[in-house]
């Protein structure tokens, strides 16, 4: 895992960093301070709330996430039952707290989901919600969504039901703390289980065809000494993916929950095109580890290593592959499309609802299906407005996401203008009045910076993507200059040496 940060003597580049994710919280016209009258109401939901009836709370559930979050979404608890599993996953409350028709719902429709910055995140709901009575924290009494999950031996999903219920976790585990548990065998029953039952649930994943594209992130962090931001540069810890299995299997039940019952709303993608695979499959004969089309592309991109610089730049042109993403509602009469295809099964959003609005209704749906209870109005109602919300919101948490790592790059490598560093080309040369192949690159704006062929390249120190000049083959390691970085415009450029 490499670490970066701004170099403590670079005083000016600190200070212009500041004021350029300030003003990129005005450029993409982000929500500011909660109102006041919906913060009154998430006080008063919380000082009112009644919980649940049924009492679960002497099952040990844990939470598993990263070390900082304290918008703790989910819950869990695997047992052995018989020759398969019971598992137990505890979603947070959230509709327990959000009056329908109220200031608080009409803010969290504005909002979409929390937006992640990096000098600081902006909530979906208030804190005194979020951080605190709807968030999953250990040793507290709260209300979830519980479902219930009976496997076998496969892990396969048996049955499955949900109703919410008072829950209180045991301990708060962190990702990295986890593995490391898991790893040298002293981990607790819960994690070995989700070891193994994640581990068989990726191979149904894999039967199924669906497709998991595990590419390393980019991640900002803030210096807990206060001492400005870094960007953390890993692929994911095992345990994640076992965790996202868990996740996955409760999206896939909640889809089931509402296909059945003929209302609700789905997580939708469209399987690649023909001329997108036929495409990736040039790509990854050209690059040295060629997919011949009899694996899935899933199970294929399972085996490629991002350390590899080849298969790296792989892993970049697969994007492609993942595309078209929408929200399917549906009321009365099942629609044509259901499925997620890089999923490989029909999938709903239900185990964020702290941070992602439309979670919050797909819960109370699914409880009302599984009880055999009328599903509320105020839901209902609610479905067909939730594609255009959730559309809006996503385009601009995932421009904020990508300018905001633009933005901290600049800082982290404007101080090294002219200087030559080791990089990989994730983007072969094209034109620079042609098409982007979608790749990020930092610059890629600026086409007005020289007229020849260009690319995208990664350096590791520090961990840096951005445009090239030059004639550039994607998977090979080159020597480049960088020519420009600036702040304020969030452009980086480098050019190729040899």
């Amino acid at each position: 895992m490499s670490h970066h940060r701004i170099a403590p003597n670079v005083d000016d580049s600190s200070d212009q960093l500041a004021e350029a994710l300030a003003a990129l919280r005005t450029e993409l016209e982000l929500p500011t301070a909660y109102p006041a009258e919906a913060v009154q109401e998430a006080e008063r939901a919380v000082e009112n709330l009644k919980l649940p009836d049924q009492d679960l709370r002497e099952v040990p559930f844990v939470t598993i996430d990263p070390a900082t979050s304290t918008d703790l979404d989910q819950a869990l608890f695997i047992d052995r039952a018989g020759d398969g599993y019971k598992v137990l996953y505890a979603i947070a409350d959230v509709p327990s707290f959000v009056t329908p028709g109220g200031a608080l719902d009409a803010e969290t429709r504005l909002r979409g989901q929390t937006f992640y910055a990096p000098d600081g995140r902006i909530p979906l709901h208030p804190e005194v919600i979020s951080e605190n009575a709807g968030s999953l924290l250990a040793d507290q009494d709260c209300s979830a969504f519980v479902w219930n999950f009976d496997l076998d031996a496969d892990a396969e999903v048996v049955s499955v039901t949900v109703a919410r219920a008072t829950v209180r976790s045991r301990a708060k585990l962190s990702y990295k703390g986890a593995q490391q548990q898991i790893d040298d065998g002293t981990a607790p029953p819960v994690l070995q289980l989700l070891k193994e039952v994640g581990l068989k649930r990726v191979e149904l994943e894999r039967l199924r065809g669906g497709a998991s594209l595990n590419m390393p992130e980019q991640e900002i962090v803030q210096a807990t000494d206060g001492g400005g931001y870094r960007i953390v540069a890993a692929p994911s810890l095992p345990v994640e993916d076992w965790n996202a299995q868990i996740s996955l299997m409760t999206g896939m039940a909640a889809a089931q929950l509402m296909l059945e019952g003929k209302v609700g709303i789905l997580r939708t993608m469209p399987a690649p095109d023909e001329r997108s695979l036929q495409h990736f499959r040039r790509q990854t004969t050209a690059l040295g580890k060629p997919w011949d089309g009899q694996a899935s592309y899933g199970e294929y991109l399972r085996t490629l290593d991002a350390s590899d610089p080849r298969q790296l730049a792989i892993l970049h042109s697969a994007g492609t592959l993942f595309r078209g993403a929408g929200y399917t509602p549906f009321d009365g009469e099942v629609p044509d499309t259901v499925i997620q295809a890089a999923i490989g099964a029909p999938y709903a959003h239900t185990t964020a609802p702290l941070r992602r609005l439309i979670d919050r209704f797909v819960l109370v749906i699914c409880e009302a299906l599984s009880n055999n209870e009328d599903i509320p109005r105020w839901a209902r109602d609610a479905l067909p407005s939730l594609p255009e919300i959730m559309a809006a919101s996503d385009q601009v948490a995932g421009r904020l996401e990508r300018a905001a790592l633009d933005t901290v790059e600049a800082a982290l490598i404007a101080n090294h203008v002219g200087q030559e560093f080791d990089a990989v080309v994730i983007s072969g040369s094209r034109p620079s009045n042609g098409n982007s192949n979608g790749n990020r690159a930092n610059g890629n704006k600026a086409n007005g910076n020289g007229s020849g062929p260009y690319g995208v390249v990664q350096i590791a120190e520090p961990a840096v993507t951005a445009r090239c000049d030059g004639e550039l083959e994607s998977g090979t390691e080159v020597r480049v200059r960088l020519v420009t970085a600036d702040i304020a415009s969030r452009e980086i450029r480098f050019e190729l040496r040899r």
